[in-house]
């Protein structure tokens, strides 16, 4: 197990490293260039020392007084519409370079799932030639500042096609193995250089303390100490030589404290007190801007514990955060982005207008859609006096400051720079495959199982034996790494390829559902099981449990029909989290951790079988506490009560075995909601996708069709799609087209539930909307308690009365429903709305909130009828 968790107790304090030191004349640590270990990278160390503040951060990239000189000179003759022009970041699908040119644009980003000309397949040459006319336009305008592209290469490009794909951070954390965070980062860049983006927003140095959270393989560890090594050598491999010469601009992200959000929600509230942001969620910027990183992404979560006076909500309004603590204190003097949209979620203030932002410190608005209107606002706000032209000049100052650091000012045009274009560069194949090998962790292998003799004859079984979707995940040509076929990978590696390279194709029969096959016939079973892809708050467990087959049934059915045969049985396991696998593993005789290990699935391989590489075998350790039951959601060292399966830093050799017995496979409910008393916390149906057991559906004509996990459904009288409401795509946009009645809802497919706690509790139905096209016709909204009981509202009015085009939260008090024939104790459909004509609304964040209908906006029961 791993040592130095006096940190995370609380308790102790650590001895000083030589990069943690006392400034002179006052009390304040500062934090610079880390210990290396003998292979020259940062030292993962037993300890960190406690600070009692914020530390000075001194970045290895110092300020240039010539670069300063030229900076003060462009900013002086600049207009206020070319600086706020600079602040402004679009979306490539919503910005062409001709408005590039007029609006003197500073920066462009494309979203997960979004490539030149829409094309999924674009070539490196079509990314470059989209480069290139945005670099083209830039420099023709009156300041002739070159406009740079950010992009979320966040396991090598994994935007583009052809490239090859790292394993995700999680992977890399178990590797404990700071030189090949390095390397990852030099090839990454090289790959997003070969399609001409200047900048990446990554690395990701959460440290997530609730593995329910669904950007959890984003982050490298819940131990801090290795967040801060890696998130170190991840910037200094991305931008090498800031310049020119093969380096790109880093990104430290989500400041701060995403990784400890309450239930692991993501945009979730963080309650730590002062000291855990220092001493825990900090860590990762203290690695990353002493490496050098150029940027910094604000996190969506809000800080807020009223308890201990913190109030600072939204951390994209946080003038204490983003000025006081990570400008001033630590010192950074690079430029501060906000995330997607995340400005409309401060207090005030929309997508497209929000002044408090800026003055709290935001540099660049990623306003991926809206960003005209931002242009605008922001201008008239400066004019107005509400946003100081200190903080525009500020902002832009540090926008060219990074510029110029990164050679953007001197360098050609995107195609013309090194490595663009190369097909070499994008491939990095070797070193993913080293990287997966030293990834893997080993938790099980009764009867050293493990490797095999090479010419075993093996079954292979299993959704993800033969899906280099699964094994991507997320963030992977498209933003949820779904939609994806093994086709759209054309130089990637099934885990089941792997097996058939280095067994030979004869020794190597698959079966995805081990249905009419006998394994008693082969030497080993290879079952490879796991999550499907998500990414961020599609990946919430919320008020789930641990528990894993909930997410892929299909997989444990698998494992009971190959276990107990005679035949040994290795599972592995491609997950972007630790879950609660008990069952499995009482099925498994050996049980390997893959993670989510990109494209080369050859590297699952090579340590399943003996001697068909030469390494040492599994040395991956767990960065990640592993659960013993399905309801430890808050696992890490220093907890109360910390008592896991597998603890930090576990993972066996060849030759050792592990034995864990037989496991207990009892799953008992996780916190439920429902019965008698009186219900404290909230009951949530539809959180950004469906909230278990509850799932949507649309109805017309007699006929009920599930919403899918693309958001998309349609009849001829109704139809969803996507939308952004609060977040991106946290909402479904639905259309009643006027062709007749139809209904949306959320149904528990199991039955009803007793939801009395809720009326007990003076609770209201709360969602988040915006109103498209007023209804035109009747309107109701309702629950329902198994047809024919339910409760229903006429909401006619209430909708038509709501402005057109903004967001709106509307509270309808539980007693309404109640009161109009709910029967409270077996209610299966806790949210409805039926329109009997056209009507055009986008829906979020529903949900019962206990209280909510005291509040002085919520509606009444006499205005709903």
């Amino acid at each position: 197990m791993l040592v130095g968790f006096a940190l995370l107790a609380g308790g102790a304090t650590g001895v000083p490293s030589a990069g943690a030191e006392t400034a002179k004349g006052n009390h304040q640590p500062v934090i610079g260039k880390p210990d290396l270990d003998e292979n020259g990278c940062a030292r993962i160390e037993r300890s960190l020392p406690r600070l009692a503040d914020w530390p000075k951060v001194k970045s290895q990239v110092e300020q240039d007084r010539a670069d300063e000189k030229r900076v003060a000179k462009i900013l002086a003759g600049m207009t206020l519409a070319e600086k706020v022009g600079q602040m402004a970041q679009p979306e490539i699908g919503a910005i062409t370079p001709a408005e590039v040119k007029q609006y003197g644009i500073g920066s462009v980003l494309n979203g997960g799932g979004s490539w030149p000309g829409g094309d999924k397949h674009a070539s490196a040459k079509a990314w470059l030639d989209l480069a290139d006319s945005y670099w083209t336009a830039s420099v023709s305008t009156r300041t002739k500042i070159p406009v740079i592209w950010g992009i979320d290469a966040v396991h090598g490009n994994n935007n583009v096609y052809g490239a090859t794909i790292f394993p995700h951070n999680i992977g890399l954390g178990a590797a404990q193995n700071p030189c090949l965070i390095r390397d990852i980062g030099s090839a990454t860049a090289a790959q997003v250089r070969a399609t001409g983006q200047d900048w990446a927003f990554a690395p990701s140095v959460a440290v997530v303390r609730d593995d329910r959270w669904g950007r959890t393989y984003e982050g490298y560890s819940e131990d801090p100490r290795i967040t801060r090594a890696y998130a170190y050598e991840a910037v200094k491999g991305l931008q090498g030589q800031l310049g020119n010469r093969g380096g790109i601009i880093g990104t430290a992200k989500h400041f701060l404290g995403d990784g400890g959000t309450l239930k692991g929600q993501d945009q979730g509230i963080n309650p730590s007190a002062e000291a855990q942001m220092i001493n825990i969620h900090g860590q990762g910027y203290y690695g990353a801007l002493a490496a050098g990183a150029q940027t910094v992404i604000v996190s969506f979560n809000s800080w807020t514990n009223a308890d201990l006076g913190i109030n600072e909500g939204k951390l994209h309004g946080s003038k204490r955060v983003i000025t006081d603590i990570l400008k001033r204190k630590m010192g950074f003097d690079g430029v501060v982005v906000s995330d997607w949209n995340a400005i409309g979620q401060v207090a005030g203030c929309t997508a497209s207008s929000c002044a408090r932002a800026i003055n709290a410190g935001i540099d660049v608005v990623m306003v991926p859609f809206a960003w005209k209107a931002l242009i605008a606002n922001t201008i008239a706000q400066v004019r107005s006096g509400e946003i100081p032209m200190s903080r525009i000049d500020d902002a832009v100052t540090r926008i060219l400051r990074v510029k110029l650091r990164a050679g953007v000012f001197d360098a050609q045009k995107p195609s013309a720079r090194a490595l663009a274009g190369s097909a070499r560069a994008l491939q990095a194949k070797e070193l993913a495959r080293r990287a997966v090998r030293e990834s893997q962790v080993l938790l099980k292998n009764n009867n050293k199982v493990l490797p095999l003799a090479r010419g075993s004859r093996v079954l292979v079984v299993g959704k993800s034996a033969d899906s280099l979707q699964n094994q991507t995940g997320g963030w992977t040509l498209t933003w949820q790494g779904t939609d994806n076929t093994n086709a759209d990978f054309p130089n990637g590696t099934t885990i089941l390829g792997g097996l058939k390279e280095v067994l030979g194709a004869a020794n190597v029969t698959f079966s995805e559902t081990a249905d009419g096959v006998d394994p008693s016939a082969y030497d080993a079973v290879i079952a490879v099981i796991g999550e499907t892809p998500y990414a961020e708050f599609l990946g919430d467990l919320g008020r789930r449990s641990l528990e894993a087959h909930k997410l892929y049934p299909g997989d444990l059915a698998v494992l009971d029909k190959v276990s107990g045969k005679g035949t040994p049985v290795v599972t592995v396991y491609v997950t972007g989290r630790p879950l609660w696998v008990n069952k499995e593993l009482n099925r498994s005789d050996a049980f390997v951790v893959a993670w989510l290990p990109g494209t080369e699935g050859g590297g699952v391989a090579d340590l399943l079988v003996r001697g068909s590489h030469k390494s040492a075998g599994y040395t991956g350790k767990l960065s990640y506490s592993w659960p013993k039951t399905a309801c430890q959601t808050l696992l890490n060292p220093g907890d109360a009560g910390y008592d896991p399966l597998f603890p930090l830093g576990y993972g066996l050799r060849y030759g050792q075995t592990g034995w864990v017995g037989t496991l207990d496979e009892t799953a008992p409910a996780c916190g439920p909601i429902g019965g008698g008393g009186t219900a404290t916390e909230d009951l949530k149906i539809y959180d950004r996708m469906d909230v278990a057991p509850y799932k949507s559906f649309i109805n017309s004509a007699d006929t009920d069709t599930e919403i899918g996990a693309d958001g998309e459904a349609a009849h001829a009288e109704i139809n969803v799609v996507p939308s952004d409401v609060t977040a991106q795509r946290d909402g479904l946009k639905v259309t009643w087209t006027g062709n007749g009645q139809g209904v949306i809802f959320m149904q528990d497919p199991a039955g009803g539930r007793d939801l009395r706690s809720h009326l007990n509790a003076d609770s209201a139905l709360v969602f988040d909307t915006i109103i498209h096209q007023p209804p035109v016709a009747r309107t109701v909204i309702g629950a329902q308690c198994l047809f024919p009981c339910f409760g229903e509202l006429t909401a006619t009015s209430m909708f038509q009365n709501l402005p057109v085009g903004t967001r709106t939260t509307i509270k309808i008090p539980i007693a309404c429903f109640a009161a109009a024939s709910l029967d409270m104790e077996n209610v299966n459909m806790p949210f409805f709305i039926l329109a009997e004509g056209a009507f055009s609304a986008s829906f979020a964040n529903i949900r019962w909130v206990p209280k909510a209908a005291q509040d002085a906006d919520a509606q009444t029961c006499a205005s709903l009828t």
